[in-house]
């Protein structure tokens, strides 16, 4: 963790930007919490936990710029809410996918290319360059699908 935090401080240094100890609290957040998929206001109640005095406008302005220098991405997963997870740096433009459950908002990463047959066929027949894409299927996840089969 102390690796990559280093890492963030210097690309955000190369941008003339700091890692100020609010944006290291806020970045600690997120990295903490990496396997979920926070809102800004999710990752302002946690900070709030450690450090009681921050604002939330503080919290919005570090995930923006973090966006920014792609340190993190914005995903909105139909709710109409941001929320943030750590990008893919293999340099590839492939990310995974999202698996969405319209009962209970859980959010699942499918860690396959499911799509690359069909990006070649659009770089082949279009001619078009694809640079990413993002997938997100909705339905119901087993445990929602559960609880709905005990009630019958």
């Amino acid at each position: 963790m102390r690796k990559f935090i280093a890492e963030v401080s210097e690309k955000l240094r190369s941008h003339e930007h700091k890692l100020t100890s609010r944006r290291e609290c806020i970045l600690c957040i997120l990295l903490e919490n990496k396997d979920k998929h926070l809102s800004a206001e999710e990752v302002y109640n946690l900070v709030k936990q450690k450090s009681p005095d921050m604002g939330l406008a503080t919290v919005y302005r570090t995930l923006e710029l973090f966006c920014e220098f792609n340190i993190i991405h914005a995903m909105d997963f139909g709710d109409g809410r941001k929320r943030y997870e750590f990008g893919d740096d293999s340099g590839d433009g492939h990310h995974h996918h999202h698996l969405i459950c319209e009962k209970c908002n859980k959010i699942i990463e499918v860690n396959e290319d499911l799509l690359e047959e069909l990006e070649n066929r659009i770089t082949n027949d279009y001619q078009f360059s694809i640079s990413n894409h993002h997938l997100k299927i909705f339905g119901i996840c087993k445990e929602c699908m559960a609880k709905s089969n005990n009630k019958q």
